[in-house]
């Protein structure tokens, strides 16, 4: 056999086997002061679900309505029946920092419940949060449960970003303080350049037209802002499998933006 064209063969039959990778939908990183877009690339202005994204501000309505008082309080017990696929890290008593870190369903849960759906709805009409559609499942009620999570809650990174703008320059309707306890709890990394960075991630699973969730195509967000010295950004990445893989979207989202971020902003 003509070793070209078995060269060929080969190239061929790897391409047709190499698993999928993660599409990169938006990447958007912008100086927090002065509003300039450093990079805008691909489709930021299209709404998904924010999944676990939403635990920021989330978090800031949970300190501004008492709810939550600081990184440690309330320790909140697992309940029998409350959502545990993350694993035994969520059937753990659990605290606002630990309900960041681990990104506990059922301590959103607790929050929301609490606020109940108008005030919610409030909060994220005046944060300008997405559409601010707090509804749920559409004829379920399900919205203090999961509207968040590939449900009725939308928002686009553009979006995103003009949030987490608000929140570093303090410039959401709620007390500094409320912003600054919220902020505390979002996981912080140091990463290139001497940049401190904080984030959080979210993966859902988007919705078929029968209704049920595509296990094969889950979106993965990394939100978030970094500081060095006296200057903040605020970035956020969306990515969406065409496969399921591992690590989990979410995760990779947040590595590859992490490891991104310093080059960007090196030639801003």
């Amino acid at each position: 056999m003509d070793i070209r064209l078995f060269a060929a063969s080969a190239l061929l039959a790897a391409g047709v086997s190499a698993p999928a990778q993660a599409r990169i939908i938006c990447t958007i990183v912008a100086d927090a002061a002065s509003n300039e877009v450093i990079l805008e690339k691909g489709d930021c202005a299209s709404r998904v679900t924010p999944a676990s994204t939403f635990k920021v501000p989330l978090a800031v309505m949970g300190y501004d309505s008492g709810y939550l008082e600081d990184a440690n309080e309330p320790a909140l017990p697992f309940m029998k029946g409350y959502p545990d696929w993350g694993g035994d890290a969520w059937r753990q008593p659990t605290t606002p920092k630990r309900w960041m870190e681990f990104s506990v369903v059922w301590f959103s849960q607790r929050i929301t419940e609490f606020l109940g759906y108008e005030q919610l709805r409030d909060y994220a009409d005046a944060f300008g949060y997405g559409n601010a559609d707090m509804t749920g499942d559409p004829g379920k009620n399900n919205g203090l449960e999961r509207a968040w999570i590939a449900s009725s809650l939308q928002i686009s990174p553009r979006e995103q970003i003009e949030f987490l703008k608000k929140l570093v320059n303090h410039e959401l309707p709620v007390s500094a303080e409320a912003m600054d306890a919220a902020m505390a709890i979002v996981e912080r990394r140091d990463i290139a350049d001497d940049w401190g960075a904080q984030g959080k991630t979210g993966m859902a699973y988007p919705r078929k037209a029968d209704g049920n969730f595509d296990y094969n195509k889950p979106w993965g967000w990394y939100v978030g802002w970094a500081r060095r010295e006296e200057r903040t950004v605020v970035f956020a990445r969306l990515v969406q499998d065409e496969k399921k893989q591992e690590p989990r979207t979410s995760l990779r989202a947040r590595d590859s933006i992490l490891q991104e971020l310093p080059g960007i902003l090196a030639t801003d």
